[in-house]
């Protein structure tokens, strides 16, 4: 027999000469002590069973906490290393920058250095075309005025046999 408050409520016992029937109401008491028995027991169960889920739960949300604390660190350090990463590219970046600007500094004094190479380089061609012709005209003056005193010198030689030879 299930017994709820409303069965309790509307109990009537059957009155006899001296009362109630005391067999019926001690049935009745043992059916409520037994009823309230299993109630305790299901409430201490379920009392049981909402601690152990509540810890459980509790559990499950330190979990939680920690896994987004733990994904919010990491994404900090994810957004430090690529603030790193890009601090690093522009120092790299920059580095290289300076370097190119030297390496064409160097280029350009370079090249200047070669240009004024060339324009010594022609002027001492120049002048060593100037010396070449002035040596090859003194030598040339020199051939003529030896083949002309070679010529006088023959000329003498000739003279000279002619008066040896009368």
């Amino acid at each position: 027999m299930g017994i709820t408050p409303l069965v309790v409520k509307q109990k009537e016992f059957t009155t006899r000469f001296r009362g109630f029937d005391v067999q019926e109401v001690d049935r009745f008491l043992e059916d409520v002590a037994r009823e309230l028995d299993q109630l305790n027991h299901s409430i201490q169960t379920l009392h049981e069973e909402n601690h152990r889920l509540n810890l459980e739960n509790q559990g499950y949300r330190k979990r939680e906490n920690s896994m987004k604390n733990a994904m919010i660190q990491s994404q900090k350090v994810l957004d430090q290393m690529k603030e790193n990463a890009k601090k690093s590219s522009e120092i790299i970046i920059a580095n290289a920058e300076v370097e190119a600007e030297k390496i064409l500094n160097r280029t350009h004094k370079r090249l200047s250095q070669l240009h004024s190479d060339i324009i010594e380089l022609k002027r001492q061609r120049i002048q060593l075309e100037m010396q070449i012709s002035a040596v090859l005209e003194s030598h040339s003056k020199m051939l003529e005025m030896t083949k002309e005193e070679n010529k006088a010198a023959d000329e003498t030689d000739s003279t000279l046999k002619f008066l040896k030879q009368a």
